[in-house]
């Protein structure tokens, strides 16, 4: 009896071990991982003086951009969810907008009173990742509205125009480009804080409800 249950626990191990090993391979999960350690070289990019570098964080960031798309969509087309992808999928979209804002402020292409849509955003991202850890404890589900969609894409588009900043401004003359990308941070930055009402909203009404 006791050689069959090892022989189960075995087979049991190895069909974990499978499972494992499966969900670390899977594609939405290795263009997760492939987001994660483009931040770095992203980051690595405004240290280098040109518009080159420029061009280059850009191409980037966009390449970036486009796996969180396509993550989530090769997730759903071939049924590859898994709780890994789940858990690094919004790390991987936050380190990247923290570390694009946090470069951007560095190089001085956000600054002055920009610097408050900046803080916004990454105080929500922050909040509400605390918010949406403790509403899935509590088993309580915040769908993602369609707004807070549209929020996401402006907040990249705004991104991806800083972060072309004085390259894109030296193609046009003047500071077009980086002028877009501010008044999109601070339309993002709007659209940030409503949003992230939602969140608040469910939270304090599970609060009350338990009081």
């Amino acid at each position: 009896m006791t050689a069959n249950n090892d022989t189960i626990g075995a087979a049991s191990g190895a069909a974990r071990s499978g499972r494992g090993r499966d969900q670390l391979a899977a594609l939405p999960n290795l263009l997760t991982y492939a987001r994660i350690a483009a931040v770095p070289l992203f980051v690595a990019c405004f240290f280098v003086e040109g518009h080159t570098a420029r061009w280059v964080a850009l191409a980037i960031f966009i390449a970036a951009s486009v796996t969180d798309f396509l993550d989530g969509y090769l997730a759903r087309a071939y049924d590859q969810h898994s709780s890994l992808g789940r858990m690094l999928d919004p790390i991987a979209d936050k380190l990247l907008v923290a570390a694009a804002l946090l470069a951007l402020t560095y190089v001085g292409t956000i600054g002055g009173f920009s610097l408050w849509a900046a803080l916004v955003i990454l105080s929500r991202e922050i909040l509400v990742s605390g918010l949406r850890e403790f509403l899935a404890e509590v088993r309580v589900s915040v769908p993602v509205s369609r707004l807070a969609k549209w929020k996401t894409a402006l907040q990249m588009t705004a991104i991806g125009f800083l972060v072309a900043g004085p390259a894109g401004d030296a193609l046009f003359g003047g500071e077009p480009v980086t002028l877009f990308g501010i008044a999109a941070l601070w339309v993002a930055a709007v659209l940030t804080l409503y949003t992230g009402y939602d969140y608040f909203r469910a939270g304090f009404r599970y609060l009350l409800d338990e009081a």
